[in-house]
């Protein structure tokens, strides 16, 4: 395993392409993201508003581990994802802040993307870590599905809102 996390890269699977965010996708991003739909389980559930989902674009560019889900088919932007919190000492990243648009819920678009990025993160770590909304079941059978384990409980904080409990889920290298 190398040291230095490659937070940013170009990963391609069959059905989804991952690449750094940009601050002209914001357009085609919130479009994606403004289905209030997708949002109803999450903590941030109004994130679908232009002011608050401009706090979430705003601050993934500013993560520097922020990626657009791209349908390799269309080439359309459907979704975000990113990398966090790179821990050396405890060999692990955590992948999160991720949605997609509701046409592409179901597994396999998902599947897809967050085993990329997990296959990616094994060259660095050890663990890769999951926060999920305690009240956001969709999202926690989505992270078991793809092998997350549950490991206890966090609090964090989703915008200007006060922190709430969420579900960890970890995967170990094998």
């Amino acid at each position: 395993m190398t040291n230095q996390f490659d937070l940013q890269p170009n990963l391609k699977g069959e059905l989804v392409e991952l690449r750094p965010l940009r601050p002209e996708d914001w357009n085609d991003l919130f479009a994606a993201a403004s289905d209030p739909f997708i949002w109803e389980q999450h903590p941030e559930n109004d994130r679908y508003q232009e002011q608050i989902f401009n706090v979430f674009f705003k601050e993934a560019l500013e993560s520097g581990g922020a990626f657009v889900v791209i349908d390799k088919a269309t080439q359309e932007i459907i979704g975000s994802t990113r990398f966090h919190g790179y821990d050396p000492d405890h060999s692990e990243i955590e992948i999160g802040w991720t949605f997609l648009a509701r046409k592409y819920w179901g597994g396999r678009y998902n599947r897809e993307m967050k085993q990329l990025m997990v296959a990616h993160a094994f060259k660095f770590v050890e663990n890769v870590i999951f926060h999920v909304g305690e009240n956001n079941i969709r999202s926690q059978k989505a992270t078991e599905r793809i092998g997350g384990i549950k490991s206890g409980t966090v609090r964090k904080a989703y915008g200007s809102r006060p922190a709430s409990v969420n579900i960890k889920y970890v995967i170990k290298r094998s």
